[in-house]
């Protein structure tokens, strides 16, 4: 992604968030506030997530519960990563609904990393070569994507975007 000039990175691990034990949710967005912000001003979002028994980690969830206006008609690329052979497609699968009630808006393609340890050396440089082109199609359709509908959101009017 950094070296694609059309797309502005911001990065977040959402290991670095120190959410209350007993309490979660859109209350708790203003102690988030760089969070918030990228959500904001951004078009597009990508997850990298692992896959966790078919499912996706409980802090990530934790995380995204912390905003919902701010995602509303905005795309989101799903990468699943899995130290077995499926390659994370069940941590995308299970990520679908929760996204769409966000309101995020999915793209079709997907980017998984089955074996995840085989496909990257110790200074993470990208081993399999065929990952080339299936992180530049997932790439050009997040930017299309969220190009199309960040002219939406200015363009046509939405209950949701006033």
């Amino acid at each position: 992604m950094g070296e694609r000039s059309e797309i502005e990175t911001k990065l977040f691990d959402v290991r670095d968030f120190d959410l209350p034990k007993d309490d979660y949710g859109q209350a708790l967005k203003d102690q988030f506030p760089e969070w918030r912000d990228a959500i904001i001003h951004a078009d597009g979002l990508v997850i990298v997530t692992p896959e966790y028994n078919h499912g996706y980690p409980g802090i990530l969830k934790s995380v995204l519960d912390l905003l919902l206006k701010e995602y509303i008609h905005k795309a989101v690329a799903l990468v699943g990563v899995s130290a077995g052979p499926f390659g994370g497609t069940r941590v995308v699968e299970a990520c679908l609904p929760m996204v769409r009630e966000l309101g995020l808006a999915v793209t079709f393609t997907d980017l998984n990393f089955s074996s995840i340890k085989d496909k990257f050396d110790e200074n993470g440089k990208l081993l399999d070569e065929a990952y080339e082109k299936r992180a530049k199609d997932f790439l050009d359709e997040i930017v299309w994507m969220s190009g199309a509908l960040r002219w939406a959101r200015k363009n046509l009017p939405s209950k949701h975007h006033q």
